[in-house]
């Protein structure tokens, strides 16, 4: 049975990638006007509550961070998959918690 190997650039873009959307949804406030605001504007309570979303995604985008950061140096294949799944994770929380704060 062969082997399929996948370039290391593949997992590495996905990374970046998934990084710069979760880095948009929480500094640029995309999350904010995702699931905040109503045409009839933007609830205060619903901010505060993305707020406490927004710091949980935080923690976990440290970590898919720090991550990412340790597959690119020590250059370990089996890091990039991690860290793609931490970027992920980071995503989930934001979206589902965003979903719970409306």
């Amino acid at each position: 049975m062969t082997r399929t190997v996948v370039p290391p650039a593949i997992p590495a873009a996905a990374s970046l990638l998934l990084a710069t959307l979760w880095g948009f949804a929480v500094f640029g406030d995309w999350s904010r006007q995702a699931f905040c605001t109503t045409s009839l504007g933007a609830s205060p309570d619903c901010a505060d509550r993305i707020a406490s979303v927004i710091a949980l995604s935080v923690m976990v985008g440290v970590v898919a961070a720090c991550v990412t950061g340790a597959a690119w140096l020590v250059r370990r294949e089996s890091l990039y998959g991690v860290a793609v799944a931490a970027w992920v994770v980071a995503l989930v929380v934001l979206f589902v918690g965003g979903l719970a704060a409306q």
